[in-house]
């Protein structure tokens, strides 16, 4: 990672801030998800060329038609998976960037994290050394069958679109865990969240979100 002046350091700090002002002012209201993404430099998770736009929240382009999500999406879904309390393990299906990865990593105990897009992986693994994250286990796979070997899993977050929920993913959710996951096709999807409990499953949908699509092949 290339360092910084002093000057740098503070223009981006005021990004950083004037960015959770405008998600606290849009219905987050979570101080440690504010706080952690208020501390992670979402700069380092785009090409130097968008450098100047990671603090506006909006979605932005990171190559091979996948995107990094608007600050208020991962917000909201950070939030939304954290309605119970701190996690000890959390499953993400799409590492992309890496960005969501990392504030999960900030308030979980453990974050696994599969990509089925090698080289988005491998860019992804690199910022987590940068930044010496060491909570996160990530893994080159298909998304729609999670990582069944390391679960259950007291939070699972899905940053594509399955047109359903994934059987497979409701089945390494512990009791009493909670899903995040944009479902529908790429016309109308919601956001939803999935809690398990003993007898079975509870649903509600949050809101009306545009996100690329789950895809099982691998890249």
């Amino acid at each position: 990672m290339k360092k910084r002046s002093s000057g740098t350091r503070v223009a981006s700090q005021r990004s950083r801030d004037w960015l959770i002002q405008q998600l606290y002012e849009e219905g987050i209201i979570n101080s440690e998800v504010l706080k952690v993404m208020g501390r992670t430099p979402r700069d380092i998770f785009v090409d130097e060329a968008l450098s100047s736009r990671a603090y506006e929240n909006t979605a932005l382009p990171i190559g091979f038609g996948q995107t990094l999500s608007q600050p208020y999406i991962v917000a909201r879904m950070t939030e939304s998976l954290l309605v119970g309390g701190p996690l000890q393990k959390v499953l993400e299906v799409g590492t992309g960037s890496g960005y969501q990865t990392t504030v999960l990593a900030r308030l979980a105990g453990l974050v696994y994290t599969i990509e089925r897009i090698k080289p988005l992986l491998i860019q992804a693994q690199m910022r987590f050394s940068q930044l010496g994250i060491t909570n996160i286990r990530a893994k080159y796979a298909d998304g729609f069958e999670g990582w069944p070997a390391c679960g259950p899993y007291q939070g699972i977050l899905v940053t594509a679109a399955p047109t359903e929920i994934p059987q497979q993913l409701l089945k390494q959710l512990a009791v009493g865990g909670r899903m995040v996951i944009p479902v529908g096709t790429t016309k109308v999807q919601s956001l939803i969240t999935v809690t398990k409990t003993v007898d079975g499953f509870e649903m509600k949908t949050l809101e009306r979100v545009s996100f690329v699509p789950l895809v099982g092949d691998k890249i």
